[in-house]
This record gives structure tokens, sequence and C-alpha cells, in this order.
């Protein structure tokens, strides 16, 4: 009987795309090091809607799986490690730093349960990633783990201390990934605009961003994933406004638009703050989009305050908007506090996204007749210096970029055809 070949490493990934960029070292290490008949669940934390999905795509796993070897890692793993080990599906729990070490797969008996304390953990955590979301768009992680309690978050409890990686390697990083062909590098991390502040000298975002274009002019195109603007400096402020290399679209930290849920969360920004940099921004860059994190039914909001959060996608201008209702997370400061309950988090959240769809809809239909730097993604779509979501009338090699004319938009995304294509 001919014996079976092990089946590839399977990752399943929840939550953002600091995750999702993790989940690709995981994949490329089990690769090289031949492991296979293994699926890595790489869990979140944010939400308790997040770990049930993990536990979920567990039992799934190994029900179409039931030989292969299930390892649960990511931040839910890290933070609550014993639960997911006390699962009959599960064989091996490991930490978020033990998961990207080469060797991490390699180990299919010893310790059931390796977890390392992460708020002990002071090295960087740059790993080149060759490839990444087809051949166009790539993600670098300069910056892991966060010093802020917000009231609500757990996170910083599974990422560890903030911590940053030294320039010259994110621009070897990057230089490398132009060279084999990318087009757009998004600078990620769990609290970007904390950067460089472990590192000798004390870098600031700003600094490095300016230093990297510099280093490497033959980036067409960088983007910043996150940032918080409590945390914006001149030196950030002047580069966001002034490099046109940098895309002009922003996506922020924000989470409420109410002055005392935001200090009820521990927030170091206020609704005006948030207001004001967006206004000056787009004073300086018109063209720019911004986009925020915004979590709707905070312990204590009330209907007025949650108005104020509903108000700030127009005051403020906001088009891409990641919304969530507010879930509990044992161990937070605001798992304490007076609870909304959940079927008004999810009314709220609800309004929340259909505000944020028609502030979508109007910004799309004002791109209509314009022209737009457009990066092909996949066959004829891909994305706007904007970020807007654009269908070519011709498909193009993913990386390519395109000068195009919106002419209409369908399904949420502009339609556009090539300048040098006659109509």
């Amino acid at each position: 009987m001919t014996e079976r070949a092990p089946r590839p490493a399977e990752v399943v990934t929840f939550g953002c795309r600091l995750n999702a960029y993790e989940a690709e070292i995981i994949r490329r290490n089990a690769r090289a090091a031949g492991v296979g008949d293994i699926i890595v669940i790489n869990t979140c934390a944010v939400t308790a809607e997040a770990e049930r999905q993990a536990r979920q795509a567990i039992r799934r796993a190994r029900r179409r799986a039931p030989d292969a070897r299930i390892v649960v890692t990511g931040c839910a793993a890290q933070i609550n490690a014993d639960a997911f080990a006390a699962m009959a599906e599960v064989d091996q729990v490991i930490g978020n730093a033990e998961k990207l070490r080469a060797d991490a797969l390699e180990h299919p008996v010893g310790p059931r349960v390796r977890v390392a304390d992460i708020a002990t953990l002071r090295e960087t955590a740059g790993h080149l990633v060759a490839g990444f979301e087809g051949r166009a768009r790539t993600f670098v992680q300069i910056q892991n783990g966060c010093d802020h309690r917000c009231t609500f978050c757990i996170i910083p409890f599974g990422r560890g201390p903030s911590r940053s990686v030294p320039m010259g390697a994110i621009a070897e990083q990057v230089r490398a990934l132009v060279a084999s062909g990318y087009r757009e590098v998004v600078l990620t991390g769990v609290d970007l605009t904390a950067y460089g502040a472990d590192l000798p000298g004390a870098p600031t975002l700003g600094q490095m961003v300016r230093r990297l274009l510099a280093a490497v002019p033959e980036l067409p195109r960088l983007r910043l994933s996150s940032i918080d603007v409590a945390e914006v400096d001149d030196e950030l402020f002047e580069t966001i406004v002034s490099e046109p290399r940098l895309m002009p679209h922003l996506h922020l930290s924000l989470q409420a638009g109410d002055d005392l849920i935001l200090k009820r969360m521990k927030r170091r920004h206020d609704r005006d703050q948030a207001i004001d940099f967006c206004a000056r921004v787009r004073a300086f860059r018109p063209e720019v989009a911004f986009g925020a994190d915004l979590i709707a039914g905070f312990p204590t909001e009330t209907e007025a305050m949650f108005r104020k959060t509903l108000d700030l996608v127009e005051e403020a201008g906001l088009v891409y908007l990641h919304v969530f209702p507010y879930s509990a997370r044992p161990g937070t400061p605001a798992a304490r506090m007076p609870q909304v309950p959940v079927v008004e988090r999810r009314a709220r959240a609800a309004r929340l996204r259909a505000a944020g769809d028609a502030a979508l809809g109007r910004f799309l239909a004002a791109g209509i007749g314009r022209r737009h730097a457009v990066l092909v993604e996949t066959g004829t779509e891909g994305r706007s210096a904007q970020f807007a979501p654009v269908r070519l009338a011709r498909a193009r090699p993913p990386g390519t970029l395109v000068s195009a004319r919106a002419e209409a938009v369908e399904d949420g995304m502009l339609i556009a055809r090539a300048c040098d294509e006659a109509a």
C-alpha cells in the first residue's frame, strides 16, 4: 500500500492584519521545516465573538482532519492557554512569541502548553515575508505590543510591551520586497505611532517613514496601517501632508466620539482633537480618505453619548469604518463598569455601520469623473491611492500602476477605464 504524503501545514487565522502577517510567517516556517499534517489556529482576543469563532474552527478542524496535529496560538491562546489546552481537540498550545520561531511546529511531543510570560519580552519581531496578498501589496511589521492600558482592551496581555524594529532592518526588508516586485508596502504594528520609543535615540514614526522613503526611492507607495491621533507629533504630521508616496489614506484608532466615554476608555485624545486632526490633514491633502475603529455600546454609554460617535462620522469626514459592538473582556476595568444591554450594543453598531456605508457611498460617488492612481491586485481589480476599490475595464498584471478615470460606482466599487484605453 502506498504511503500517503503529508498534507501541507494549514493556518486558520482570526483578527487583525498583524495576525494575518504572522500567519504567513508560520506557514512559511512550516514549509521550510517540512512540517505537514498540522492545522494551526491563530486566534484573536479582541472580542468574545472572536474567541467563540476560534473554538468553532478548532472543532471543525478536528472533524475534517481527525489525524492532524492541531496547534492553537495567537492572542487568545496567549491570554487563556489552559482553556484551549483543556479542549479535547487540541494537541498543543503555543504563545505569541513561540509561534514565530523557525522550529515552532517541529515538536509534536513535549509540553502540551508552551506559553512564555510575554510581559518580559523585549526582543523585536521583524520577520521578512517574501510575499503576501498576491503580488501587489505586502505588509512589514515594524512594531509589536502596547504600553497603554485602555480600559476595554486585553491585547497588551496578549502582545506584551511595545517594541520596535530598527530602521535599518525595515529598510532592508522593504528594499528586498520592492526588488521582488511589490509596489506597495503597508507598515503595521499593534500601536504603530508608539514606534521607536524603545530604540537607541528614540526615533519617531515620522522620522522612520522619512528615512525609509529616502533609503528606498524605488518604492512607489507606502501606507500606515493605523495611527493614534494623540501620538501624531509635528514630524509625523509633516510627513503625512508632504510625502506624495505616503498614500492619502489614514486609519485612525478613535473608538468613540463622546469625551466622557473616551475618558472612561482611558483614551488620550478627545473629540475635538480627532476632528481637528482630520481637518488639518485635509487642508493640506484634500484628497485624503480617513477610516476609523469605533466601539458601540461601551459601558455607561447613553443614547446621547452614542449620538456623538454617530455624528463624528460626518464631522470628521470618516469613510472606512471598522465597527465593533463592545465586548467585555474578563480582567479589564471596563468589564466591571455598568454594562449596556447586548441587544442595544448590536443595534448601535448596526446604525454606525449604516452611517459608514452611506459615507463610503458618497465618497465613491465623488470620485466619478476623476483620475485615480490604481494599483492592480488581481485581474481587473485594485485599489486607488485613497484605498477605494476599483474595477478596470481591462485586466492588467498584478502590481501594475494604472492611471484610470472613474466612470461609475457599482456594487461598492469604482468602475474605471485606464487613461491609455479608448472609450
